[in-house]
């Protein structure tokens, strides 16, 4: 998008609210089109592109409201602004829920329509900007599996591999200190291609292909397989897990990946939790939605970490328990539980412990729409 020159289409059916538009954007530089009904807009919005959008609310014809449907559809990061002359808090609220910016009140002076020329353009950059960014991202993230397979699993696996037969073959021939080494050395790169594995599987997890294999799964089987596999670093570290689940809490979802959702929160609630320490993990039907609940008596997440812990990579502090981690098992939590439909938060008390929560439509509950919004994560400790 060129940086000077704009595309602006007007959309209105009085002759003066154009004719007047028209004077004030002379010698802009922009480009300008203008529009007497919301047909012949759309029209000329499919064809032309505009990168800003005057709209009047009431047309004859189709409505203003019914004009930012379609726009929004056209192209998500086209700005749209409303002309009205009834300027309500209510009417500026629904022309917002069907996508618009901002809006103009009529009459308006050529200083206030300049101004907000300005605002829809820099909010149309922003939106470029961030489509670029998504788009960025997702190709990063179809891509890392690749790379890392090819330029890590691959070569990590054949020193695992030969590594194994030179033990073999060193087997009653060196020392016990050599024999260590190697030991060690194998469990070394043993650890690389664990964490390389769950860098594959988070990123290139098949949402799509996921669901297609949903079924009634009672929530009791992810979380027992959890805490069963989360056991063996509780018990060295004296941490008790209590479960408390309810037996007819069902969800519709794939059984592996919330055993693997579940269990990444359980794993960090043992890893995060001092010695001796006690982690509760309950789950229960409210409503349509099955609430799956993780709480421990731990070193606490950081006010400043915890609006963060759900992106992938991301490290918070270690803490007092001194434990760290590579960043990816919350990430790929968040993918399978939104995957299901659901959502998940973290609220902490530094100091004192976390609680995660994990809500999923149950059974017979119908699933959110994409575009449902989670709750924002709550830190005890930011309040004072």
């Amino acid at each position: 998008m060129n940086a000077e020159r704009r595309r602006i289409l007007l959309v209105d059916d009085e002759a003066v609210v154009l004719d007047s538009c028209l004077a004030i954007l002379e010698g802009s530089g922009h480009e300008v089109a203008f529009a007497s009904s919301g047909e012949t807009g759309l029209d000329m919005a499919r064809g032309w592109q505009p990168d800003l959008v005057f709209v009047d609310l009431k047309m004859p014809g189709i409505s203003g409201l019914e004009v930012l449907d379609a726009l929004r559809e056209l192209d998500p990061t086209s700005v749209s602004i409303v002309f009205t002359g009834f300027a309500t808090i209510a009417s500026a609220v629904e022309a917002m829920q069907h996508g618009a910016y901002d809006f103009l009140a009529k009459p308006f002076t050529p200083d206030e329509f300049r101004s907000m020329v300005r605002r829809g353009l820099t909010q149309r950059e922003l939106l470029v900007e961030r489509a670029a960014l998504l788009r960025e991202r997702e190709t990063l993230r179809e891509n890392f599996a690749a790379i890392v397979s090819h330029e890590l699993r691959s070569p990590l696996a054949a020193v695992q591999q030969n590594l194994f037969v030179v033990m073999a073959e060193l087997d009653g021939s060196i020392g016990d200190a050599q024999q260590e080494r190697l030991r060690r050395m194998s469990a070394r790169i043993g650890d690389l291609l664990v964490l390389v594995n769950r860098w594959l599987r988070s990123f290139s997890i098949d949402i799509s292909h996921m669901r297609e294999g949903f079924r009634p799964v009672a929530i009791s089987g992810p979380i027992s397989a959890a805490i069963e596999s989360a056991q063996a670093e509780a018990v060295r570290k004296a941490v008790a897990i209590a479960g408390d689940v309810d037996p007819g809490a069902v969800v519709a979802g794939d059984e592996g990946a919330l055993t693997e959702a579940v269990l990444n929160v359980i794993g960090n609630a043992v890893k995060y939790s001092r010695e001796g320490g006690r982690v509760v993990v309950s789950a229960m039907r409210r409503d349509g939605t099955v609430e799956i609940s993780v709480a421990d008596s731990g070193v606490g997440i950081p006010t400043a970490d915890l609006p963060w812990i759900f992106d992938a990579f991301y490290r918070g502090q270690a803490g007092a328990s001194g434990a760290s981690g590579a960043g990816i098992g919350l990430a790929l939590t968040r993918r399978i539980v939104e995957a299901h439909g659901g959502h998940i938060t973290a609220s902490s008390d530094p100091g004192q412990g976390s609680v995660f929560v994990i809500e999923l439509p149950a059974f017979d509950a119908p699933v959110p729409g994409p575009g449902a919004a989670p709750p924002e994560q709550v830190s005890k400790g930011a309040s004072g």
